[in-house]
């Protein structure tokens, strides 16, 4: 054997090696709160982290840029509003430049998943939970951790 690992190179019987696992992180954009969750592709799992809130889009940047540094995910997803048809309105152009205003200022993959329905959902999921004031103030964070559990399942964890 060479100086490589003993597994380097070597094919699964199932096809290529899978990626290396990486922590993920997910925002749920809007122009005043930013919800974010993070999550981990080895277990599959994500959970809410905080709800970035400041009125100019420049400061509301510059945290979620530095959250992606201080958790050091090489993974970022950011949620794509869309009407429930599919089709694009406002809100999708501001997010995806959000996107693409964060990939320019990390070193993270960063790539858009459909958010659909993820606000309502995280409602409901703190309404069950009877979360009361408190789960007013995490809903846009909970409605991250959907997005990402949503990118999770779709990679097949």
């Amino acid at each position: 054997m060479t100086g490589e690992g003993r597994h380097a190179g070597l094919m699964s019987a199932h096809g290529p090696p899978a990626a290396a696992p990486c922590v993920v992180l997910a925002f749920d954009y809007g122009t005043r709160r930013i919800g974010v969750a993070l999550g981990n592709t080895l277990t599959g799992s994500a959970r809410p982290l905080v709800v970035l809130d400041a009125a100019d889009a420049a400061t509301r940047l510059a945290d979620a840029a530095a959250l992606v540094e201080q958790w050091q995910a090489q993974q970022v997803i950011v949620g794509l509003p869309v009407h429930a048809d599919g089709t694009a309105h406002a809100m999708t152009r501001r997010a995806a430049a959000f996107a693409r205003d964060l990939a320019a200022r990390v070193s993270a993959s960063v790539e858009t998943a459909d958010e659909r329905h993820t606000t309502e959902l995280a409602q409901q999921r703190l309404a069950t939970e009877r979360a009361g004031r408190s789960g007013r103030e995490r809903r846009d964070a909970v409605a991250a951790q959907l997005i990402l559990e949503g990118w999770l399942d779709a990679r097949g964890k």
